[in-house]
This record gives structure tokens, C-alpha cells and sequence, in this order.
């Protein structure tokens, strides 16, 4: 299959060895699930249960709330111990609302929604009906509602379907162990997804440091001359796992500036995605656990887990031992993409592919210089943004002039901050700038709204003073011709008995 080049990116140090050769293993459940409802791009779900209720393994615990949202369900049976704000798995450490539950040991499922044996024989709609109430989202770390996504075929002329089983991140394995071990049910969701989107073929893109994998999966489609499913080994390259990109190296079609793949006739899903569509369709099983990959020189013993949703990422490291030394940096996800854990008592959730702990070689501390302006991160940037001219006007608070020269296509890859040999954080000033921008957003909107309503208010209290006027008015207007009837009805009373 020909391969079209992209530009930029970056060959960081893999060691992906340290847990690529470890076969997926089940960790047992911890004493107390924290199942954040905010899992999730869009709305957090909304609880449909209740502080003591006892539960199954599987139902329901919150529901979608919105077109862009995604179901919560019960990992194991137990009890619901609180419903409450607890810190959730975000840098800043700030609390979310938390389902707390307690699990009872038996691990016993609940109803499930009827297997459908047959996923080729329904329509689409049913499909995306049960992606839907399974609570499904990207599980490469986007964490988008697959449902939504599976809706696209509705307002976009899709042709393609592509799978992202690059992980091109370094030290993360997740995806390649499931490729391997469960590559029937892997080809199997995928071409439960292509037929659910309606397109002709499907592309499965893995990096080529992946060879198990890609002949794992090359074996399941030959056996069963599966000829919609085409495997394409990419280039080994970072950030080859990002859609846009992966998307313009196996079609050469680049994506517009903030449009989406599905506009270009493309939908790319994560392979992990892939197998918990599966797992819903066939078996009415909702996503409540996820393989991560624990890794890093600080980490005892490293390896791939399959772990329940809401487990605490300290049950997760006291399970492999524990450190070996003092972690200079603990991250949720890979370490160019991936998010500091600032408490491990936060937990897994959907989006959640590793659990890093970072020993001080692996995370050398350097100095931050002065921009020499060589342009090694413009070489970089997979984009073709200029991050250096970019960081310059945050430096200076001109965020809209950062704007007009592509902050905003800006993927936070973190390929300029790696290459810069003046160690500069340019991903953090980007970040930042992001940030300050939607907080600017949302304070136009706040008082555009508050407007609207101070308007609105005004306009209500003219109809009101309006509408007691005019009430006044008439009141007068009927005293006035009652005292004139009276007048009248008395005058003529007094022309009879003067008659």
C-alpha cells in the first residue's frame, strides 16, 4: 500500500520493552471504586442512582446527558458508599462528582442488553443505539463518544474507515498486547464498525516496531479472507498517531484547518475502540474496564493490566510492587502527551492507556535558555507551524496574533518542546495560551448572556409597567363611566319625581 510523507515529527526513545513482551493480566479489585461521571469529552453523565443502593456488574450508574456525552456503568457488583466531589484524574488536581463504590466480592452481572449474534443482518442505527447505551468513547485518549462518531455517517459522504493502532507514544503497549492476544475479536469489532458506518473498506495502520501484532492480524484476515480489512505498516514516528496526520500518510488527503477527518470522507477509531464495540454488540457487555500499560524505570514490575474502571491508581501500583526507587515524574497516559498524576488516589478512567512512573535518567533536568531561533521546531512541527514565533507572542500576552498563525491547529504533541536545545516549554505556553483563551471565551459569553438577560429583564418590566397602565387606564375608564351611568340613572330619578 502506498504511504504518502508528512511533514515533521520526531524519533524520541521507545522503550517500549520494558512491558511489549508481558501478556495482559487481570488486576484483582480494590477495596473502593471511584468512578468519575466526567470520563469524557462533553457533558458528564447524570447519576441514576442513589447513596445505598446495591448494584450489579455492568448497570447503569449514570446516563449520557446531551448528544455529546457517554453512559457510566457499574465495573463489579457492590454498593454505592457516596455520591460526591472527589479529585479527579486532571493535572490540576481539583475535585470532581465521583461515584464511590464499594464492591461485595461476587463480581455478579447484572441484565445485559440482548447479544446480537448477527451484527452484519441489523442496520446501523441499532448499532450506534448500542455503542450508545454502553457508554463507549475513544479509548486512545481523545475519549470522544464513539456513538457520535458512528452518527457522522448521516451528514458526511464517508469512504474510509481508519484504525489507529499506531501508539506511537513511547513505553505504552496496551494496544499492541490486545492486537496479539485478541486479534479475532479485534478484526471482528472492526468490521462490525465498518458496516456500521457504511463504508467499503477499512485500514488498519500499525508502526512497523509492532511486527507481532501486524502478523497476528494479517493471520486472522487471511484465514478468514476477510478482503474489506486492509493492515498497513507506517513509518515508526512520532506523532504518527495523530488522526489527521495518520490519516493524510495512508490516503495523501490533508484535513483543513479545525475540520474534522469525516469531512474528507475519513472516520479513524482507536483499536482498543474497536474491541469494546465488540464486546457491546455481540455480548451487551457496557465498558467498564480498559488495558494500561504500567511502565517506567521507577516501577518495580511493569506490565499490561486489565483494570476496572474507577480503580485507584495506587491499588494499580501497590499491585506491581510498588517503586524501586523515588519517581521523578508520575504521569497518567505516555510522556509526551500524557498528564501529571497529582494524587494517586485519583483513578483510572476510559481514556486511561498507561500509568508511568519516571525514574530521574529517564526525565534529565535541563536548563531553560534563551530562543536561539534555529528553527528546529518549525523542522519538527507535524503541523508546519512556526511554535518558536508562536511562543513569542504568548511571552507577550498577544494571543490573538498567536492565533492568526496557528495556535489553534496546534495538536500539544509536545515534537517542538523535544527537539528545542534551549529546553524551552513551548507546549506549556501553548497550553496556557488555550486556556486563557477559552477563559476569555466563556467571560464574553457569561456577559453576552448576562446582557441578553438584563435585556430581556428590562423588556419584561416595560411590557408589565405597560400592561398595568393600560390596566389603570381601563379601571379609571370604567369608574369614570359607572359614576357618569349613576349621574345619569340619578338625574333621570329625579326628573320622574319631579314629573
Amino acid at each position: 500500500m502506498k504511504m504518502f510523507r508528512i511533514k515533521g515529527g520526531i524519533h524520541p526513545d521507545e522503550r517500549k520493552d520494558l512491558a511489549a513482551g508481558k501478556a495482559i493480566e487481570t488486576v484483582p479489585l480494590p477495596s473502593l471504586l471511584r468512578i468519575p461521571l466526567q470520563q469524557h469529552i462533553g457533558a458528564p453523565a447524570v447519576t441514576v442512582v442513589e447513596k445505598g443502593d446495591e448494584v450489579k456488574k455492568g448497570q447503569l450508574l449514570a446516563s449520557a446527558r446531551g448528544p455529546v456525552s457517554a453512559a457510566i456503568h457499574a465495573p463489579t457488583s457492590g454498593r454505592i458508599s457516596a455520591i460526591g466531589r472527589f479529585v479527579a484524574p486532571h493535572p490540576s488536581g481539583l475535585p470532581g462528582q465521583t461515584i464511590t463504590m464499594r464492591p461485595d466480592g461476587k463480581d455478579e452481572w447484572g441484565e445485559l442488553p440482548a447479544p446480537i449474534d448477527d451484527p452484519f443482518s441489523v442496520g446501523p442505527d441499532i448499532i450506534a443505539e448500542r455503542v450508545a447505551a454502553s457508554g463507549i468513547v475513544g479509548m486512545g485518549g481523545a475519549t470522544f463518544p464513539s456513538a457520535v462518531k458512528l452518527g457522522l455517517r448521516n451528514r458526511n459522504k464517508l469512504e474510509t474507515l481508519v484504525i489507529n493502532a499506531a501508539e506511537c507514544e513511547p513505553y505504552l503497549t496496551c494496544d499492541d498486547r490486545m492486537m496479539r492476544e485478541r486479534s479475532e475479536a479485534v478484526i471482528d469489532g472492526i468490521r462490525i464498525l465498518r458496516h456500521a458506518l457504511g463504508v467499503e473498506r477499512a485500514i488498519i495502520a500499525i508502526e512497523g516496531n509492532k511486527p507481532e501484532a501486524l502478523a497476528a492480524l494479517k493471520a486472522v484476515c487471511s484465514a478468514n479472507q476477510f478482503k474489506d480489512v486492509l493492515i498497513a505498516r507506517v513509518p515508526t514516528r512520532y506523532p504518527m498517531g495523530s488522526e489527521k496526520h495518520l490519516v493524510q500518510t495512508l490516503t495523501g488527503k490533508e484535513t483543513p484547518a479545525r475540520a474534522l477527518t469525516a469531512d474528507i470522507g475519513v472516520v479513524v477509531h482507536n483499536v482498543a475502540t474497536c474491541y469494546a464495540i465488540r464486546e457491546a454488540v455481540r455480548f451487551g457487555r457496557p465498558l467498564i474496564s480498559r488495558v494500561v500499560t504500567v511502565s517506567g524505570g521507577a516501577m518495580a514490575r511493569t506490565g499490561n493490566f486489565e483494570v476496572p474502571i474507577g480503580t485507584p491508581i495506587s491499588h494499580l501500583i501497590d499491585h506491581c510492587g510498588g517503586f524501586n526507587k523515588e519517581p521523578d515524574r508520575l504521569l497518567l497516559g505516555g510522556p509526551m502527551m500524557g498528564q501529571p498524576i497529582s494524587s494517586t488516589r485519583t483513578s483510572v478512567v476510559k481514556g486511561s492507556n498507561g500509568v508511568l512512573a519516571l525514574g530521574p535518567d529517564e526525565t534529565p533536568a535541563r536548563q531553560t535558555m534563551p530562543c536561539i531561533r534555529c528553527a528546529s521546531c518549525v523542522s519538527a512541527c507535524p503541523c508546519g507551524l512556526t511554535p518558536f514565533e508562536m511562543a513569542g507572542h504568548i511571552r507577550k500576552e498577544e494571543l490573538d496574533a498567536a492565533v492568526k498563525i496557528g495556535l489553534l491547529d496546534c495538536i500539544a504533541c509536545g515534537s517542538c518542546a523535544w527537539v528545542c536545545p534551549a529546553s524551552i516549554p513551548l507546549v506549556q505556553y501553548f497550553n496556557y495560551a488555550k486556556g486563557k483563551l477559552t477563559a476569555q471565551q466563556r467571560a464574553k459569553h457569561k456577559q453576552e448572556e448576562t446582557k441578553r438577560l438584563t435585556q430581556f429583564r428590562e423588556e419584561r418590566m416595560e411590557r408589565q409597567k405597560k400592561a398595568k397602565q393600560e390596566a389603570m387606564a381601563r379601571m379609571k375608564a370604567e369608574r369614570e363611566a359607572k359614576k357618569k351611568a349613576d349621574a345619569e340613572k340619578k338625574r333621570a330619578k329625579q326628573e320622574t319625581i319631579g314629573a
